[in-house]
């Protein structure tokens, strides 16, 4: 399967939302087209360079994301909604004429739905009020705050660890390992008594 790629200093988990603003015309006529064709495009993390300019190096384990909304900025600039899909590696990748990179990916399996354990049930009820005080970009956002995955996901998109260590867990599809994460994360922040 080949896709444009947009490589980004983010990483997009299957089912979270990406907010873009878009102003480089290779970009743009990406986002037309694949708007047209109702097609997602594949956000890959900057391993090194910048996002702008075309020579940055990606890492290989990517998000597809499709648009669901879009809008003109009051900047002039287009501004996008994308929300994450199906993960896929990178299998090889080429700079278009236009300076749009696409690659050939190859679909991971989708993570199994699974059960949020109890003893992760805190971690859910957290979560939902952190998304109510998120505003906009997650409320039309369906909650699967059952779903262990879903959780995981959503808390890694939002807390403030390495990129690094969110691209790690993307290659992950362990639901649990991701859970543990989390747990430990929000554990060493916690105020002592």
């Amino acid at each position: 399967m080949q896709v444009p790629l947009f490589p980004l200093n983010v990483v997009l988990y299957p089912g979270g939302p990406l907010p873009l603003r878009i102003f480089e015309s290779r970009y743009i006529d990406m986002i037309g087209e694949r708007m047209r064709n109702d097609a997602p495009f594949g956000v890959l993390l900057i391993r090194e360079g910048v996002e702008s300019g075309g020579s940055a190096s990606t890492w290989d384990i990517g998000t597809l994301a499709k648009i669901v909304d879009f809008y003109q900025g009051s900047d002039g600039l287009l501004g996008v909604t994308a929300i994450g899909g199906q993960r896929f590696r990178l299998q090889s990748a080429e700079r278009a004429a236009d300076g749009l990179n696409v690659g050939e990916i190859e679909l991971l399996p989708d993570e199994p739905r699974m059960a949020l354990p109890d003893d992760f049930r805190p971690l859910a009820e957290i979560l939902a009020g952190v998304l109510d005080d998120l505003g906009k970009l997650y409320e039309n956002l369906p909650r699967q705050l059952d779903d262990a995955g879903w959780v995981a996901n959503r808390f890694l998109e939002i807390l403030p660890i390495r990129l690094e260590e969110k691209q790690e867990l993307l290659a992950s599809d362990d639901a649990m390992l991701r859970l543990d994460f989390v747990s430990q994360v929000l554990n060493s922040v916690k105020p002592t008594q």
